[in-house]
């Protein structure tokens, strides 16, 4: 069997398990959801509201195989961009076990992102709602959610962490890059890899170097494994191992949690500075905050932080090789700045980095057509009518960011790599949504870019 057969064959395999999972957890639409579909439909006639066009596929397992063989492609939005053209921007489907709405329309997405729980809440496959908890931060709602965003978002951009960041950048780029000889092959996307964990780690729970840092990487690897697997959890699965793999590392942080508690109660709690995203949380004096809930967001966290950078910077060195008016512009821009520091003896800084406006412009070009985080879901919580069209109670709700990003309607030649695109344009549109939106904008926006221009910065002033 070939490897597209393969691939087709597991896809279909692996949704039947998760449709039967639904149908025992109630996720699928039950009769009086369907008689809501109907009424739906018969609004779609008249002047009022509409509800989107589209199929729900075959029985059972919907379009889900089409949809899975389209994003392991060489073009993944050819799966929204056939059905754009035959239901228009906003159509419904079936796919992961559930009725779908979905959006290739950006003031659509922008408008769902926005809402409040009220209106629409997050959703996941069950797999990965197993892997991270009711306590996530990735899943619960309200002030609960607000408190922990407002705390590490505030973090993750203060000045402190980025000065951090760029020392520890350099040093693990520095050792990793004197390693490098002409005659081997580096892989990028690996040596980013490494280094992003380190700096996450560090950041997060001030784990940098030695047998926990170690562990903690050998034990998420096991853990992220599951996040694709079948959702059937008994000894010997994926999922098994992973729901281990997490319980482990929950120890480890929770272990750290109670070193820093010793080191500090005979300190004055404003004495106490900050140095990662725990000590953030632990000053907090809510009672919601526990260290349990503590540690199993801190292993949640690290999942968006371990692929997005990476990915990133792999992305952005291969559209520069591309394109060499580019990447001839950046050089020049970062050896200038290289150069400025050497006279002036200064070290750079963070805000060095991010006051390049060539390397910036590349950085959201990259974001643009790469498409780190190609869609977000959620899941209506009642009937919401967004620019004329009806979601439904119940529905989940995909906002396929890519189809936006490579949009004509949005962008001139969107398959072209043009960092000069952003000259005039302006980033806060809603045709330019790299991490999400609203209340769960992504709060480590500002770090991705910093680690991109400083691994950016790095390789081309070393190398040729």
């Amino acid at each position: 069997m070939d490897t597209s057969s393969s691939l087709l064959f597991f896809s279909f395999f692996f949704f039947i398990i998760i449709v039967i999972f639904n149908k025992i957890n109630g996720l699928r639409s039950s009769p009086a959801s369907k008689k809501k579909l109907n009424d739906h439909h018969v609004t779609s006639q008249s002047h009022g509201p509409k509800f989107p066009h589209g199929s729900l596929g075959w029985p059972v397992i919907g379009e889900t195989i089409e949809f899975v063989s389209s994003a392991y492609s060489d073009r993944p939005e050819s799966f929204m961009d056939k059905r754009r053209l035959m239901y228009g921007r906003v159509f419904k489907s079936h796919i992961f076990g559930t009725a779908t709405i979905v959006s290739t329309d950006a003031e659509v997405n922008r408008a769902v992102l926005q809402s409040d729980s009220t209106a629409f809440v997050p959703f996941y496959p069950k797999t990965v709602r197993e892997l991270m908890g009711k306590s996530s931060i990735l899943l619960i709602n309200g002030s609960l959610h607000r408190r922990f965003h407002g705390l590490v978002g505030s973090f993750l951009k203060s000045p402190l962490l980025k000065a951090q960041i760029v020392r520890d950048m350099h040093k693990f780029l520095s050792e990793s890059m004197d390693l490098w000889s002409e005659d081997q092959p580096v892989l990028l996307q690996d040596v980013s890899k490494t280094v992003a964990f380190k700096v996450l780690a560090k950041a997060l729970i001030s784990v940098e170097k030695g047998e926990d840092l170690e562990e903690l990487k050998r034990e998420f690897e096991n853990f992220i494994s599951g996040l694709m697997s079948l959702p059937i959890n008994f000894p010997g699965t994926q999922l098994h191992r992973s729901l281990q793999a997490k319980k482990n590392m929950v120890k480890q942080v929770e272990r750290i949690i109670e070193g820093k508690i010793r080191k500090t109660k005979n300190k004055e709690e404003d004495d106490v500075i900050a140095k990662d995203v725990v000590d953030v949380l632990l000053k907090d004096s809510s009672e919601h905050l526990t260290h349990n809930l503590i540690a199993n967001n801190m292993i949640d966290m690290m999942i968006p932080g371990h692929d997005s950078v990476p990915v990133l910077i792999t992305l952005a060195v291969k559209f520069l090789s591309d394109s060499p008016a580019a990447l001839n512009l950046l050089t020049e821009e970062n050896m200038k700045l290289k150069s400025l520091k050497e006279l002036t003896g200064e070290p750079l800084y963070w805000n060095d980095y991010l006051s390049l406006p060539f390397t910036q412009k590349v950085i959201t070009e990259t974001l643009r057509m790469g498409n780190v985080i190609i869609g977000v879901m959620r899941k209506a919580m009642k009937d919401v009518e967004i620019k004329g069209y009806v979601i439904p109670k119940g529905w989940c709700f995909l906002a396929y960011l890519r189809s936006v990003h490579l949009d004509k309607l949005y962008y001139e030649s969107p398959y072209k790599f043009n960092p000069w695109r952003w000259q005039e344009r302006d980033m806060n549109t809603s045709s330019f949504s790299p991490f999400g939106g609203g209340q769960r904008l992504c709060p480590g926006l500002d770090l991705a870019r910093l680690e991109t221009s400083v691994f950016l910065h790095h390789l081309v002033t070393r190398f040729r």
